[in-house]
């Protein structure tokens, strides 16, 4: 058990930044995080909350955040972003799906349940897709499918999106703070203290002014990626799909359109949720969570649970 960050040179990929959780025997556990936000996204209390079940919990950063590698081809301009033109050269889905299939391969994990959320839970789908036999359960948590006719952020949303890196600490973390106001919940609200203190943390593990440099990138591929409706119908992991009744990243009617594309999937909406990990969801997200990989029958224990 480690809750260090290590790293490994895929073969045919960008390095990767991860790090290991729970009890070496634990049930593996892949969260995957979303557009510009590293591994430390995913709250510590979800982490120790999976772990306490017995969950062997692996997070790593995508590539072009975090530690991770930062990839070298050119950024996709504010006017590509707004109207959805990636560059011939933009990576995509499929890629950052096959860096998280390297790590696994890197660990020796032969099946494990994802966790994606939003930008994540996409590359969860793509992975759980592509790649059957490793995949025991998926959850996407506030994601879509790629269909242009769903899931589509606000237009304010997008116009913060499409704005350049942050020049200091001081700017970065204000425009946390401020973009999750926007998209977060009304009612269930942030620890702001906690997240400013995130804030600064994300900006000095992911290099300063170079934190958020490769969020362009993370854009392009998923605009490069189209709509993946048709790939989700191959899916035959048991899948949960989690949504807010209050998203402005990503729209509702993206996670019930993954739901709906996905045989057999189940669609669970969470009044007042917006796009966020916010304190008063994450019980509940691990809950559900846990009770689909009991589903699968992969031999879950539950020692003791933080509450």
């Amino acid at each position: 058990m480690t809750d260090v960050d290590q790293f490994v040179d895929l073969p045919a990929g960008p390095r990767i930044c991860y790090r290991v959780e729970g009890p070496d025997d634990g049930v593996p556990l892949l969260l995957i995080a979303g557009l510009g936000i590293d591994l430390t996204s995913w709250p510590q209390r979800m982490v120790d909350l999976f772990t306490a079940r017995g969950f062997r919990v692996v997070r790593f950063d995508n590539r072009d955040i975090g530690r991770s590698s930062q990839i070298g081809t050119p950024r996709p301009g504010r006017l590509r972003q707004l109207l959805a033109r990636p560059r011939a050269d933009a990576y995509d889905l499929a890629d950052m799906a096959a860096d998280a299939y390297g790590l696994l391969e890197h660990l020796g994990i032969e099946r494990v349940h994802l966790v994606g959320m939003s930008m994540g839970g996409m590359i969860a789908q793509t992975l759980t897709a592509r790649h059957p036999e490793r995949v025991a359960s998926l959850t996407s948590i506030f994601s879509t499918t790629g269909d242009r006719s769903v899931g589509q952020p606000a237009r304010s949303t997008l116009l913060r999106l499409a704005k350049g890196p942050s020049p200091t600490i001081e700017d970065s973390v204000e425009r946390h703070l401020g973009m999750l106001a926007h998209i977060g919940s009304p009612t269930l609200l942030p620890d702001e203290d906690l997240e400013r203190a995130w804030a600064t943390g994300f900006w000095e593990r992911g290099g300063g002014v170079r934190a958020r440099a490769g969020v362009p990138r993370q854009i392009g591929a998923i605009q490069a990626s189209g709509d993946r409706t048709a790939e989700l119908a191959s899916i035959t992991a048991p899948t949960l799909v989690v949504h807010g009744s209050t998203d402005r990243m990503v729209h509702p009617t993206g996670g019930r359109a993954t739901a709906d594309a996905v045989p057999g999937a189940r669609f669970v909406e969470i009044t007042g949720m917006g796009h966020h990990l916010a304190p008063g969801v994450v019980d509940r997200l691990v809950d559900l969570t846990t009770e689909l990989a009991h589903g699968t029958g992969a031999p879950l224990t539950t020692p003791g649970d933080p509450r």
